[in-house]
């Protein structure tokens, strides 16, 4: 669809002149099986070339999506030189490493935890949520709690890892505190993965932002914010700073724009729109988006330049640079 037609359908939309009334008849909705590259799995930033590989190995043997997107996300959280996801993240103010994350499948179901102290693999804690309670969100004292009466453990090594600690210690001289993203440029790992049954997944997991307040939760384990996935349209994931998506419905939005024809990257490219004008003036904050639909394009769009993400299918394994709206400068 081109842009323009994209932009006069919004218009109809916004004037209730292209709303189908919705069928009051029970129907079962079917897979859509996508039309190209499946299976085809996508993630942010460079960190995302790794957890492909993991979330290839199960997709590449005709495994599920959302196992595939759990098993994915769990590389870059065991990876003990990455600071802004996982265990070796970079600590809150207080000198606190805390965790978020959550998980979507095909048919909504979802689970998220956020504010988790001392385990491993947050999102395994997310998706054990989604199967084993009613509940779609844990946090803090009473996650880990829920999580240590359900088979997982805290880490046998001390938090922050020494390294960070270190660091930790040189920025308490200052205490200096920016909502950017971390200085190696990148942050949340974001994924979304289409199997060959043409079922689609999500998963995304953080550290969140280095010294942050504590207590501060941003948009990566709230679904809708930095996750999202609908199962008839397609899926989105975020990174960057996740206040910004909250506000929005980041995610969510994506996925409307999709349901109304939208390509995947002009979904993404609508809500980085949006997002500026609900932030006018501000410099500095980098936000990016990353959608697929259920015939398996994809694509994404940020803020600034730098935004990439990582691609995996049968012929294509490679990083790939978003369109963006400014130049840092």
């Amino acid at each position: 669809m081109s842009r323009r037609r994209f932009l006069k359908n919004l218009g109809l939309a916004g004037a209730g002149l292209a709303i189908k009334p919705l069928s009051t008849s029970a129907q079962t909705v079917q897979p859509q099986l996508p039309l190209k590259d499946s299976p085809l799995v996508i993630s942010t930033w460079i960190h995302g070339m790794e957890a492909n590989a993991g979330a290839w190995s199960v997709l590449e043997n005709g495994g599920a999506a959302l196992d595939a997107v759990q098993k994915g996300v769990a590389v870059t959280e065991s990876d003990m030189n990455n600071r802004s996801v996982g265990l070796a993240g970079r600590p809150d103010r207080d000198g606190h490493v805390t965790l978020d994350a959550c998980i979507m499948d095909h048919d909504s179901r979802c689970g998220s935890v956020a504010f988790l102290e001392d385990i491993q693999h947050p999102i395994d804690v997310a998706r054990a949520i989604m199967d084993k309670t009613p509940h779609v969100m844990l946090v803090g004292e009473g996650a880990q709690q829920w999580a240590l009466e359900n088979g997982f453990s805290k880490v046998d090594f001390e938090v922050p890892i020494p390294e960070v600690q270190k660091d930790y210690e040189n920025w308490l001289i200052k205490s200096e505190y920016k909502t950017g993203v971390n200085v190696e440029n990148h942050d949340t790992i974001g994924m979304l993965a289409l199997d060959a049954s043409g079922r689609m997944a999500g998963a995304c997991t953080t550290s969140g932002m280095a010294y942050k307040i504590r207590g501060r939760v941003g948009d990566s384990p709230i679904i809708g914010a930095g996750l999202f996935i609908d199962g008839d349209v397609g899926g989105a994931t975020a990174t960057g700073v996740g206040e910004a998506m909250i506000r929005t419905a980041g995610c969510a939005s994506v996925v409307e724009s999709m349901r109304r024809g939208a390509s995947p990257e002009e979904a993404c490219y609508e809500i980085v729109q949006r997002i500026l004008k609900k932030h006018p003036g501000v410099n500095g904050m980098q936000v990016g988006f990353l959608a697929m639909n259920m015939q398996g394009e994809y694509g994404g769009y940020s803020v600034y330049n730098g935004f990439n993400y990582a691609l995996r299918s049968k012929d294509r394994n490679e990083m790939v640079d978003a369109k963006y709206m400014r130049t840092w400068g």
